[in-house]
């Protein structure tokens, strides 16, 4: 038995040239970069993992190696058709040789990178992305908001010390207008694996005062692709299309558009354009506000005029009609005056005759002319008997005459003896 036995070196080189003999040649895969780790000498250590598409868990890993001479062509050649360096957390189609070393194992040696499948799989991504938010019904939501006029008061997630924040504020303060706008920093981290947890917190400390802000701007200054890459995340998209207020992106990065910009309000290609955004929106408010300023004293001195105008013409006519009115109504009052004082004249001349005629019948009946035309006045107790019925045998009464009166007593009532007509007539 130990003479059939084999010593782990025997083995490894067993399966070392096993491995060679079945996989002689150099072979195309797929897989996700971890743990990419470039040394002194050149060469570049690394792991190719697959992960599960559901669960995301590993499921295969492997150690890679690319050697210096391959490294220093490949690396440049990925970074520059990809817009980002060769590094953990990328999936990339390489070619491989499958080798077996009896003191380090099995490793897979890189000879050569399709970077386009690399940019396809970041397209892909963006994709997926993008048809989750639409099917959930908020791809476009913060495109549909109306953006405040003007909007000056901006909530800015950015990274403190960001020379593309600098920019920004330096581009506002400095603007052709002379308007005023209200920056508030909500800083971020905006690069790296924290970086996605990071703005999201800052999204939601905007959301607790949102009442006191017009828009949000998401800005950093450029980057590679792979610095960018939280700009393509669901959460941070997720949370920027159902933003309550106006998001505007401006990362700094014109070679890709990410899914941050394609979910927010407005994309600017830099924090500067982002700048240059807001003020040219407030800006082109305000030559509304000074042409509509300069339309409306405009309008109002022609009115003036106009109504000035119209104000003296009718002055003059109110002046004209009154002097007529007056004129009229003088003629009236005085033709009413006339008529009054005539129909006054008569009216006293008529209660003058009136009263004449009722002094003269008066002056007729009163008991002086009476007694004077020969008649008497009999008196019972001072007042005139003028009835029979008012005296009886017995009383005293008192006759005026002309001349005097005389009292007597009465002796004698006979009511049935009452003076004829002729002999009142011969009196």
């Amino acid at each position: 038995m130990f003479d059939k036995s084999l010593s782990l070196t025997e083995l490894n080189l067993l399966v070392r040239d096993a491995i060679r003999d079945y996989l002689p040649d150099s072979y195309w895969i797929r897989a996700e970069t971890s743990d990419v780790r470039p040394n002194r000498n050149g060469h570049c250590y690394l792991e190719f993992i697959e992960k599960d598409g559901v669960k995301q868990t590993i499921v295969a890993k492997a150690r890679g190696v690319i050697w210096s001479n391959i490294y220093q062509m490949i690396a440049p050649y990925f970074e520059q058709e990809t817009g980002q360096p060769f590094t953990s957390g990328i999936s990339v189609l390489v070619r491989v040789s499958v080798e077996f070393h009896e003191l380090y194992g099995y490793s897979l040696s890189v000879v050569d990178i399709d970077p386009s499948f690399t940019l396809g799989e970041i397209a892909r991504q963006r994709q997926l992305i993008l048809k989750k938010l639409e099917e959930e019904g908020i791809l476009t939501l913060n495109k549909e908001l109306q953006l405040p006029e003007p909007a000056n008061r901006i909530a800015v997630i950015s990274s403190s010390t960001a020379a593309g924040y600098e920019d920004f504020c330096d581009q506002l303060l400095n603007n052709q207008y002379g308007l005023v706008f209200y920056p508030k920093l909500f800083p971020a981290i905006m690069q790296g694996d924290r970086s996605e947890a990071s703005i999201i917190a800052a999204l939601e400390k905007i959301y607790q005062y949102q009442h006191l802000f017009d828009a949000v701007a998401i800005i950093r200054g450029g980057g590679s692709t792979s610095d960018l890459s939280c700009f393509d995340s669901y959460g941070v998209a997720a949370h920027v299309a159902q933003f309550p207020l106006p998001v505007v992106s401006g990362i700094g990065h014109e070679r890709d558009v990410t899914v941050l910009d394609m979910v927010a309000h407005t994309r600017a290609k830099t924090p500067t354009a982002v700048a240059e955004f807001f003020i040219n929106q407030s800006g082109r408010i305000l030559q509304e506000l000074l042409s509509l300023q300069d339309n409306i004293v405009s309008e109002s001195e022609a009115i003036l005029t106009k109504e000035t105008t119209q104000l003296v013409t009718l002055t003059r006519e109110v002046v004209h009609q009154s002097t007529r009115l007056l004129q009229r109504e003088s003629t009236t009052i005085q033709q009413v005056t006339t008529t009054l004082q005539h129909t006054l004249k008569q009216y006293l001349m008529q209660q003058r005759y009136f009263l004449e005629r009722k002094g003269q019948y008066m002056e007729l009946v009163s008991p002086h002319n009476v007694l004077r035309r020969g008649y008497t006045l009999t008196l019972k107790e001072g007042k005139i008997i003028t009835s029979l019925k008012d005296v009886k045998e017995g009383d005293t009464i008192e006759t005026y005459f002309k001349d005097g009166r005389s009292c007597s007593r009465v002796t004698e009532v006979n009511i049935s003896s009452t003076p004829s007509e002729e002999h009142l007539a011969k009196i």
